[in-house]
């Protein structure tokens, strides 16, 4: 089988293929290095562009810091390897496949167990709260799945979970379990993780000190989620791109064999 992305100076690679892989193993490697991983485990993917009926995986065992754009699989809707080396990890299929099949919006799908935003999806009320501005900008775009089911081993589970999610909101809270996150592009996805986890981290630690929460407001939170949605683009581009352009420039000089 061939190697789905090749290498960038393969005269037969698809550049828009070949730069879905690089920002997928940088989103992998980054998300390593800012603590967002779990060892092997969690799925970082993105739907073929320019296809209806595949996605980008990592091979089963590759430790995040070890990822590189050349290193992804092609895995059908219907689970078969259809180009790349390696195994598909089960949970990973039966979670992206139908969010990616369902919900064509959702072309990057980052679902980790990142410690802050799992902490709160353990609580009875799990939900991201108006108490800062980080926050805010969470309220209109998150589901929060009640109902933890078990190891997620069927495709029967993602489609649940496509369910839950809807095609307006960008992020879910999976009970007793993680988060997933999707987005157009993997700079809009990670962008969202790493804010996600910010809201949650900081919301946490206004909780832990027991003291009463200081609430925005409805009128104001209202104003800040206009604001939100009219945020200004900058040379052209959604603030998201230049977040995670300047990630790969930190990578560049830190792990440049990423984009390999």
């Amino acid at each position: 089988m061939r190697v789905v992305c090749g290498r960038r100076e393969d005269p037969g690679a698809d550049p828009v293929l070949w730069q879905a892989c690089v920002d997928l193993a940088a989103a992998h490697r980054l998300a390593e290095i800012q603590g967002l991983s779990e060892g092997i485990f969690n799925h970082f993917t993105f739907a073929v562009p320019g296809s209806d009926d595949r996605y980008l995986q990592i091979p089963f065992g590759l430790h995040w810091s070890e990822v590189t754009a050349s290193c992804f699989m092609e895995v059908g809707y219907d689970g078969q390897l259809l180009s790349g080396n390696g195994e598909v990890e089960q949970s990973a299929y039966c979670i992206h496949a139908p969010i990616h099949r369902l919900i064509p919006s959702a072309a990057c799908a980052l679902h980790t167990h990142m410690p802050y935003a799992s902490a709160l999806t353990r609580l009875a009320d799990p939900q991201i709260q108006a108490i800062g501005q980080t926050e805010i900008g969470f309220l209109n775009c998150v589901a929060y799945d009640a109902e933890y089911t078990g190891l997620a081993l069927d495709p029967a589970e993602g489609e649940r979970l496509a369910s839950v999610l809807g095609p307006k909101n960008k992020v879910l809270f999976m009970a007793n379990h993680g988060v997933l996150v999707v987005g157009e592009t993997v700079a809009e996805a990670y962008d969202r993780l790493y804010y996600l986890e910010r809201a949650c981290q900081v919301q946490l630690y206004a909780m832990w000190t027991g003291r009463a929460l200081k609430h925005v407001p409805p009128a104001v939170v209202e104003q800040t989620l206009r604001q939100y949605a009219a945020s200004p683009n900058y040379q052209g581009k959604p603030a998201c791109e230049h977040h995670f352009a300047a990630l790969k420039r930190l990578l560049d000089r830190r792990e440049p064999d990423y984009s390999d």
